[in-house]
């Protein structure tokens, strides 16, 4: 037998035996198996952006606020606020009843603590808190903010998807520094996670919180709406073979595979008993994120010279197939299918790509055969395959390039580090967003121009910075959407990273599931047959 069909009978052997959809008891019947992306190396969802710590983060802990498909904030442990002071006094009001799950219940000095924490890590919650003159708890229950000056934001900051995540810890664990990890996981969402049958790499679980108290009304839209639990247990279990995990969902001994490779979508297609959804209509946008303290990408306009190699479609074509309906190019600064998504400097994307003149364009501005060291994660496959179209790309208009090719871990502990690239440094690296996390410029990380404290690639881009200030004050969304058309000007001109294309991530789970909801994996509301 191949290795890859070794594996999948060994991990199926693995795991529990499950009773069919509607049989056994009522019990089994009630328990999820779950395939993540990726192991939950990380459990404290506001020290890192991992992904997978942030589904994890949303089936552990609530949010004062839920983000609904039409991207908007809505009430979810609070009970409503109101505004006063031509918007410079917001006060929030907790609902009743709310509980973590040690049993304590939840105050509005948790809530304090837990906003200031994550405040400390979030680009748009550093922004709130900077505006923010007093943040305290006049009582159990209420929540005051006195802010400088208006921050029309503000519930979209407590509201919003994108890692970290302003999750509702109990004070005493907010209290921990923001770039330590907290010791101890006490949530005050839907699920319990239950750490003594934790085993890293291989799984993770989560049993129905009793005392938790949804919302009464409204109606499930991403993580806005009642949070009502139908399972007693959500188990995790990391296949990184995606044969196994393939092999596995086939014969019904996990219900969900949450990112299905482009290559077995077909056969898993023909399944009958397999449901092929997308639940991010944002989709997911790659990017190829340069250094900029380093040769040759300090410069901006070699940077800016090679959005003219761009070719989207090969990117994409590289990671999903031909087929589509499964991406787009013709991507610019923010998702397309989103408010702030425009046409302003397209032209560089859109037009036809003239290698030849790229060529010129670099050497002119100086570009002298530099090599550039490019990191290569081989253990993810859709990172690598856009890695590799990427260098292709770079040796094509004359660069002289290095692959360092390792698994995303290691590469991670790599691009934080601001060393030359010979000194074991980096000067490009490539990766996905969701479109949640770069629909607008509050959000988006890769925007960020100051410095050195910028996400890694470090710009610094005054003008940048300017015009996000700006947005942030725009009164509407038509003030928001002519800001950012400036936005995406300015980041075409400065290019801190090239965009790639936008592919849309099908999940795979067993028919007999029902309630699935839109964005990132969610466990409540789900119902099995």
């Amino acid at each position: 037998m191949r290795r890859r069909h070794l594996l999948a009978a060994a991990t199926a052997a693995a795991l529990p035996a499950r009773a069919a959809l509607g049989q056994g008891t009522a019990g089994a019947a009630r328990v999820l198996k779950f395939v993540p992306q990726a192991d939950l190396a990380v459990l404290d969802p506001i020290v890192t952006t991992a992904y997978v710590t942030r589904h994890h983060g949303f089936a552990v802990w609530d949010t004062l606020y839920g983000f609904t498909q039409d991207y908007a904030a809505e009430p979810q442990m609070a009970e409503g606020h109101s505004v006063e002071n031509d918007g410079r006094r917001v006060t929030i009001r907790l609902r009743e009843g709310l509980k973590f799950h040690d049993g304590e219940p939840v105050r509005a000095a948790d809530c304090v603590a837990s906003i200031r924490r994550w405040g400390a890590r979030d680009p748009l919650g550093q922004v709130l808190l900077a505006r923010t003159e007093e943040l305290s708890a006049p009582d159990d229950r209420t929540i005051l903010f006195r802010l400088s000056r208006p921050f029309p934001l503000l519930l979209d900051a407590l509201a919003k998807t994108s890692p970290p995540v302003c999750f509702i810890m109990p004070e005493r664990l907010a209290a921990t520094d923001p770039r330590q990890p907290v010791q101890e996981i006490v949530g005050s969402g839907p699920f319990r996670f239950l750490a003594d049958e934790r085993v890293p790499g291989r799984r993770a679980v989560y049993e129905r919180f009793a005392d938790y108290v949804p919302r009464a009304e409204g109606v499930p839209t991403w993580t806005a709406g009642p949070k009502r639990v139908h399972l007693d247990r959500v188990e995790w279990h990391i296949m990184p073979d995606t044969a196994a995990a393939s092999a596995a969902l086939q014969a019904g001994d996990v219900d969900w595979w949450e990112n299905p490779l482009g290559e077995l979508q077909p056969q898993l297609r023909r399944n009958r008993n397999i449901v092929m959804e997308i639940l991010d209509p944002t989709g997911f946008v790659g990017i190829a994120r340069f250094n900029t303290l380093h040769p040759p990408f300090d410069r901006a306009v070699i940077r800016r010279a090679l959005l003219g190699a761009v070719d989207q479609e090969a990117f994409m074509t590289a990671v999903i197939g031909s087929d589509r309906s499964l991406w787009r190019d013709d991507v610019g600064i923010f998702p397309p299918g989103t408010p702030l998504a425009n046409d302003e400097g397209m032209g560089v994307l859109t037009g036809t790509r003239d290698i030849e003149k790229v060529k010129r364009e670099i050497a002119e501005a100086g570009y002298g055969g530099e090599k550039v060291v490019l990191l290569v994660a081989n253990d993810f496959p859709t990172l690598a395959a856009i890695a590799n179209v990427g260098a292709e790309m770079l040796r094509r208009v004359g660069m002289e390039v290095e692959v360092v090719a390792d698994q995303l871990s290691a590469l991670l502990q790599r691009r934080a580090r601001r060393e030359a690239p010979a000194a074991g440094g980096w000067n490009m690296f490539f990766t996905f967003w969701s479109g949640l996390d770069l629909f607008n410029p509050g959000v988006n990380q890769a925007l960020r121009g100051t410095g050195e404290r910028a996400w890694f690639g470090w710009p610094t881009m005054p003008r940048m910075e300017e015009l996000r200030a700006q947005w942030f004050d725009a009164p509407d969304l038509a003030a928001q959407q002519r800001l950012a058309r400036d936005i995406q000007a300015e980041a075409l001109r400065e290019a801190p990273y090239l965009p790639l294309g936008q592919y849309f991530q099908a999940t795979a789970y067993r028919r007999g599931l029902s309630g699935m909801l839109k964005g990132p994996p969610l466990f409540w509301n789900l119902q099995r047959a």
